[in-house]
């Protein structure tokens, strides 16, 4: 398995993008991140995103764009932003729960990933859909949300892990990349742990040797690092650079 890069999850650092952009971006490359996934653009053209990228060394990962974007003409518009900036991943990263509750509200997510990933490959865009905790809880006749959502979706919607969603909904992250480990194009590397100052990535209670063996042989592209709490006082900057430190640490 050839090395996979590493990317950062913007989110990890949204109060540092929202007070300045340019330099946040400046410090991830600055840390070693290889690239990044987009959760906002504040106010930046694509245009201004791709040189921004480019001043620092770094690449796109994807982006994480709610469902209305990749629907209806609003996914050429998005597909093309994309494209400038170099990627062609768009993830939604969250859906509700109690609209897509149940066995008939899993099937019509699937079908609306399905049909969104069909329209894309005109734009030579990917879609996909990231995983929280909920779509892995037993339904009453023993039918798993995200295996309902996936079992007949179109072969090109990306199944984008996030291993510490799945791994506090389905006790564990790697059985679940096993299972799509041939959607998973980019994957979410975050911590999971009931004790939150171990909440940085290598020192949480995940097996994250299980997670890398369970993804080898896939068609992961980036692992993309996301860091949702900032535990012992430090600041965010201080918990993705030791996050990313860890990784390393990990062989990657």
């Amino acid at each position: 398995m050839s090395r996979i890069p590493i990317a950062l999850q913007l989110y990890s650092l949204r109060d540092d993008s929202a007070k300045d952009f340019a330099a946040t971006i400046q410090k991830v490359a600055e840390i070693g991140y290889e690239a990044v996934e987009f959760a906002g653009y504040h106010g930046y053209s694509a245009a201004d995103l791709r040189k921004l990228l480019d001043d620092n060394g770094l690449k796109c990962a994807g982006t994480h764009t709610h469902l209305p974007t990749i629907q209806g003409d609003e996914l050429k518009k998005t597909a093309e932003f994309m494209a400038e900036i170099g990627s062609p991943y768009l993830i939604v990263p969250y859906l509700s729960q109690e609209e897509y509750a149940g066995r008939e509200g899993a099937q019509r997510l699937g079908d609306i990933l399905s049909d969104a990933a069909e329209k894309a490959k005109e734009f030579n865009a990917f879609v996909g859909y990231h995983n929280h905790a909920w779509e892995f809880e037993k339904l009453p006749d023993g039918g798993i949300p995200m295996d309902i959502a996936f079992e007949n979706a179109h072969p090109d919607v990306i199944c984008q892990i996030d291993t510490g969603n799945a791994q506090d909904g389905a006790g564990d992250s790697a059985p679940v990349i096993a299972k799509y480990k041939h959607r998973v194009k980019t994957v979410h590397l975050k911590p999971f742990t009931p004790d939150f100052s171990r909440y940085y990535l290598g020192e949480d209670d995940t097996n994250w040797e299980n997670v890398f063996a369970a993804l080898e042989g896939g068609a992961t592209e980036y692992y993309i690092v996301e860091q949702e709490r900032y535990p012992n006082g430090n600041t965010p900057l201080e918990c993705v650079t030791r996050c990313l430190k860890n990784l390393k640490a990990l062989g990657k």
